[in-house]
């Protein structure tokens, strides 16, 4: 054969090979995406999930191909957070049992995610969960030593405020937002960052089943796949903003409701290598979960997240 033709051969070759990967048609394999959904079962749940909250949302997610699913609850040895290192999205569901989670535990599970090595998915009023209040803590210390030049930020002190667990108040609308931090330079010294750390809270909801309205603000996400550019949840409690967290990186899903309240329902924040997605429906009393718009959220929040990044 001509040498240069068979060189020709080669090149084409190997580009096929680079178009086909690219085009899909090269099988890789793959393990599934390892999903837990944690749930605390408190027993107001048994008026809207016979079966409990976090196992419909775990029964719904079974369905989804490439996706193993477990459902635990607070009450399973190790509190139900045992082996994490054979999950790789942890979905999580609480409300009135917070404080009974080991501090050591919620820190753990950050410095996963941290290191890419799980995503978190709080639902609702998962937002005083200690997993996302200490995933949003460092997020709040990560952002206000990036606000300083280069050149101070390896030498800056932090003195925190609003530590958790606190009293868990709801902020007033006339509170300062949290978190936040003033900057004192002494001369000589280091910078100090007097930094207040998010409440993780909003100033009013309310529990009286109204409809909301959720548009999807960014349709090219993969968490707004096969969503419609809008829908209505029939029956849910109502937040209204501020909601008291560091800035998102992303809000996918804003929510409304008739008398004006609104609140970023679907917001994801990067953690070092890793992601937090909140997103805001789910009262235990009414069947939010049923809903097949709303676990198509969860669905595809799951998908995204447990992909590698």
């Amino acid at each position: 054969m001509n040498p240069a033709l068979f060189a020709v051969g080669r090149r084409l070759a190997g580009l096929l090979v680079v178009l086909c990967l690219v085009a899909g048609c090269v099988s890789r394999p793959e393990r599934p995406i390892r999903v837990r959904v944690w749930d605390e079962r408190q027993p107001q749940q048994k008026q809207a999930y016979p079966n409990w909250l976090g196992n419909q949302i775990a029964a719904y997610l079974r369905t989804v191909p490439g996706l193993e699913v477990q459902s635990a609850a607070l009450d399973d040895p190790q509190q139900g957070l045992g082996d994490l290192d054979q999950v790789d999205v942890l979905v999580w569901w609480g409300h009135v049992r917070q404080m009974e989670i080991e501090p050591p535990a919620a820190k753990d599970i950050v410095r996963r995610i941290q290191a890419g090595r799980l995503q978190l998915v709080a639902l609702h009023s998962a937002h005083w969960s200690r997993p996302f209040v200490e995933a949003m803590n460092e997020r709040a210390r990560m952002d206000a030593v990036a606000a300083l030049p280069l050149a101070e930020r390896t030498k800056a002190t932090i003195v925190e405020s609003n530590l958790f667990p606190r009293p868990l108040m709801a902020p007033r609308y006339t509170d300062r937002l949290s978190p936040s931090a003033i900057y004192r330079k002494p001369t000589g010294g280091p910078v100090e960052v007097q930094l207040t750390l998010p409440n993780c809270c909003f100033p009013a909801y309310r529990g009286d089943g109204k409809p909301s309205r959720m548009t999807v603000l960014q349709p090219r996400h993969p968490i707004a796949r096969g969503l419609p550019a809008a829908f209505t949840i029939p029956q849910t409690e109502m937040y209204d903003e501020p909601f008291h967290v560091p800035p998102p990186d992303e809000v996918v899903l804003e929510e409304r409701w008739a008398t004006g309240e609104w609140f970023r329902s679907g917001s994801v924040w990067n953690l070092g290598a890793g992601r937090v997605f909140y997103f805001r429906p789910g009262h235990e009393t009414y069947p939010v979960f049923f809903d097949p718009t709303v676990l198509k959220v969860v669905e595809n929040a799951v998908v995204w997240l447990g992909q590698p990044r």
